[in-house]
């Protein structure tokens, strides 16, 4: 995983075979697979809770990686509720929301990842990822 500095153009969703992890399928990480866009290859994320991700305000600040209208077109984030604006104002899952790029393990196709983890209710941990989105 790494941190995206540059302006970027999401092109395709991948698929991914899991998305929601609560409480104990999330420690000590939760693992994931996608399928590449673009040779079918299988690869495997691990999101390793408070270690793993940037802040997405990273991305979406000054336009700096994307825009927040790319952002929601794409569903990669929603508004925040008015009720947790504290984690910003893009979340997915009203959770504090990450991201992260990837790439291929065969092709080295990039790719940028989305999720959120946190509390939702007392005793509920869930992360949630919203997607895998590849990118030029």
């Amino acid at each position: 995983m790494y941190s995206i500095s540059t302006k970027i153009t999401i092109s395709k969703k991948a698929a991914l075979s899991e998305n929601t992890f609560r409480n104990d399928e999330a420690i000590p990480s939760a693992r994931a697979t996608f399928i590449c866009c673009d040779c079918g290859c299988e690869n495997t994320i691990k999101i390793t809770p408070y270690e793993s991700g940037f802040s997405i305000f990273q991305a979406y600040n000054e336009d700096k990686v994307l825009s927040k209208d790319e952002l929601l077109k794409h569903g990669m984030v929603s508004r925040t509720s008015q009720r947790m604006l504290h984690f910003g104002e893009f979340t997915v899952n009203d959770l504090p929301t990450l991201y992260f790029g990837t790439d291929c393990t065969s092709c080295h196709s990039k790719y940028i990842g989305v999720f959120s983890y946190g509390e939702k209710q007392p005793g509920l941990m869930i992360l949630t990822i919203s997607g895998v989105w590849k990118y030029e």
